[in-house]
């Protein structure tokens, strides 16, 4: 069972747009999986659509027994294939809780979970107390930028909070970086892509998903982008699989966590 946080720390760049259209990609194949949302906003709960929630991803971090964690798995409306445990504005308190044994937490609830392929963790676009414990329980992590003025700014705040948590969670690597609402039309768009691509090199995914309508469209119906019938959706899905498929090749460690100290460096990704 591999563990996916998808992550920004930049609001606005369609961080939950790819986590669905990921979930959307392995809807498609029949691969397991659940969508675990740990945003407040509750973005990717509200186009699951579960009908039916017994206990939230609050409940599960206020009380983070394996048990619990099984009870607040709910089906969602799309069907068996996708699973998700849903949010609530209660999150938002968890946010505040940093410390290592609060980070924890869903790692922890996390520990008897069987029964899929993948698992996608939704964040809230912040390094507070819930992307903590996104990563912390991850074996790897998806940074989600667009082409925009910020996006190495985005980019590179993101691939330090993966390095930072990843003294607290050994198994933890980046995935890469997935560009989002390209419009190829856009000399700024294009001119910042190459700059991200300069910067990072093969940690920028291929290929970057265009901005089309159909992911809006989508949404607002609660069905996979996959499932909906136009040309745009079609070429999303298209790019969706591809980085499906090379989150799917990445070796599930469950290596050890780390042991608590105080002063670690804060290593930056560069190259």
């Amino acid at each position: 069972m591999l563990i996916v946080s998808v992550i920004s720390l930049k609001g606005g760049v369609g961080k939950t747009s790819v986590t669905l259209g990921l979930a959307g990609a392995a809807w498609e194949r029949g691969v397991r999986t659940l969508v675990v949302d740990l945003d407040p906003q509750g973005n990717a709960s509200t186009v699951l659509d579960p009908p039916e929630v017994r206990f939230t991803a609050s409940d599960v971090l206020s009380d983070p027994r394996p048990e619990l964690l099984a009870h607040a798995v709910a089906t969602s409306g799309w069907g068996p294939a996708v699973d998700v445990i849903a949010a609530d504005s209660l999150l938002e308190r968890h946010n505040a809780l940093a410390g290592r044994d609060t980070t924890l937490r869903l790692r922890v609830a996390m520990g008897g979970l069987s029964g899929y392929d993948l698992v996608l963790v939704d964040s809230p676009p912040s390094l507070g107390g819930l992307t903590r414990n996104a990563l912390a329980a991850s074996h790897t992590a998806v940074v989600v930028a667009e082409p925009s003025l910020f996006s190495l700014q985005g980019a590179a705040a993101a691939l330090d909070a993966i390095e930072m948590v990843h003294a607290d969670n050994l198994r933890l690597r980046p995935a890469g970086i997935i560009v989002n609402k390209l419009r190829t039309q856009s000399t700024e768009h294009r001119f910042r892509l190459d700059e991200l691509r300069t910067t990072y090199g093969d940690l920028v995914l291929e290929p970057p998903l265009p901005d089309r309508a159909a992911v809006q469209q989508a949404e607002g119906a609660c069905v996979p982008v996959q499932s909906w019938r136009s040309p745009g959706a079609r070429e999303i899905a298209d790019a969706l699989d591809d980085h499906l498929d090379h989150l799917l090749a990445h070796p599930v460690d469950d290596g050890p966590l780390g042991a608590p100290a105080a002063g670690r460096g804060n290593g930056r990704h560069r190259r």
